[in-house]
């Protein structure tokens, strides 16, 4: 395990990549006694088509958030979550658009609960009969979802931006699909995905980094095994299908998300770099402190559920705000609108300065969070950037950057509005 020491923010971390192709990384807390360890795979639930071996294969809609849940399943009926409250830890998992990742914390038995993550996720346990089970389960939960407004409004604005990338699809899939879901497909995607080269182990805590290390080679081995190849067969252009979504639930008022189109990043130090130009680009055009935001909040157009950043998933991108108003068409405009301001008058340069030393001293105040830090480090490092190197190139960004993002982003052609109304107010329009 090789140690590297960041000077600006103080920390250490250690990094190594074990025989297998398994990245560890272990950031030390000394004195701590919470432990986080995450077991995370660079597969979510847009990587549907992928090959392996030589063999393509297009798996239905949802098969990630599937196997996540099917993980938990050991031979001989071993009760995982059990096991790991027993030990005193708390253990559970996520599905993403891009990532899966288990996890647990827990104070005291840190050997025998790493052990056992490892384990269990790299034991695929799938029958026709737990199969079959878990499709009656998951669907409830997509049952949810649908009744759920906050994803119900987003997930039909991914259908008034994007034309055929798989965002378009909830990550829990539908129920049309998940019925098409077998323990070969189950056995193919784990196969392909959860094999220790495609994977990250993040450990953080007072731990022994070499100990770590050794407990993943007893557990998962020393051979390297053949990664799955994702194929990206989507392809999206930078307008968006349908400028406007609507639908009506049981709201109190109506509920909408804005967003604007942006170009996929790029992987490495460039795409981490231009994540970052866009969240204080977001923070510069409608943040809590922006005067778009304190107009609007004073017209009485939003109100303290308005907030927005930028979200990327691969192979896609958008700057998006979202909340509860009776007006999100005039919310349209004035962000067109003051873009257009800030693009040809740009910030004056003290409030980009202080604006940056905001949003950095944010990150920094982020590692102090086990569960943030975590998540961080494995989604930067699917990405292929060091996350502990965020300081320097939040230092090395320059107004003009923010002025040429929002020149190419806040576009008409590329934004789309999703609101859903309350039932009664849609049924009268």
């Amino acid at each position: 395990m090789k140690s590297t020491h960041y000077q600006s923010l103080d920390e250490t971390v250690y990094t190594g990549v074990l025989e297998n192709g398994l990245t560890v990384t272990v950031i030390p807390r000394k004195g701590f006694t919470k432990k986080l360890a995450y077991f995370a795979t660079n597969y979510g639930s847009v990587h549907t088509d992928f090959s392996l071996e030589g063999k393509e294969y297009h798996a239905p809609a949802g098969v990630a958030h599937f196997l996540e849940h099917k993980m938990f399943d050991m031979p001989a009926g071993r009760d995982v979550s059990g096991e790991f409250a027993a030990l005193g830890a708390m253990t559970n998992a996520f599905t993403s658009y891009d990532m899966t990742a288990y996890y647990f914390s827990c104070t005291d038995h840190f050997d025998q609960c790493l052990k056992l993550l490892l384990e269990f996720v790299s034991t695929p346990c799938f029958t026709k009969e737990s199969v079959e089970k878990e499709m009656g389960i998951i669907d409830q939960e997509i049952g949810m979802n649908e009744d759920a407004p906050d994803s119900v409004v987003f997930e039909n604005l991914m259908q008034a931006m994007y034309r055929s990338h798989p965002i378009r699809v909830p990550i829990l899939g539908t129920s049309r699909s998940i019925r098409q879901i077998t323990p070969q497909i189950l056995e193919a995607c784990h196969r392909a995905f959860y094999t220790p080269g495609n994977m990250l182990l993040c450990v953080i805590g007072d731990v022994d980094p070499e100990a770590v290390a050794d407990m993943a080679r007893q557990v998962l081995g020393t051979e390297r095994r053949t990664v799955g190849v994702k194929l990206r067969p989507w392809r999206e252009d930078m307008t968006c299908p349908a400028a406007e979504a609507s639908g009506a639930m049981e709201v109190a008022m109506p509920m909408f998300n804005l967003a604007f189109k942006s170009e996929p990043l790029e992987d490495g130090e460039a795409g981490a770099r231009r994540e970052m130009v866009a969240d204080l680009a977001a923070e510069a055009l409608f943040g809590e402190s922006s005067p778009l935001y304190l107009r609007l909040y004073e017209d009485g157009i939003i109100d303290s559920s308005f907030g927005g950043g930028f979200e990327t998933v691969d192979g896609c991108a958008m700057l998006l705000c979202s909340g509860d108003s009776d007006n999100a068409p005039a919310i349209r405009k004035a962000v067109l609108e003051r873009a257009e301001e800030l693009v040809r008058e740009g910030l004056p340069e003290e409030r980009f300065q202080r604006m940056k030393r905001s949003a950095l001293g944010r990150r920094i105040r982020s590692l102090d969070s086990f569960d943030a830090t975590c998540f961080r480090a494995c989604a930067y490092h699917f990405s292929g950037f060091d996350y502990f190197r965020f300081p320097e190139v939040y230092h090395s960004i320059d107004a003009q950057e923010i002025r040429d993002f929002l020149a190419q982003v806040v576009r008409p052609e590329r934004c789309s509005l999703s609101v859903i109304y309350p039932v009664a107010k849609e049924a009268a329009q």
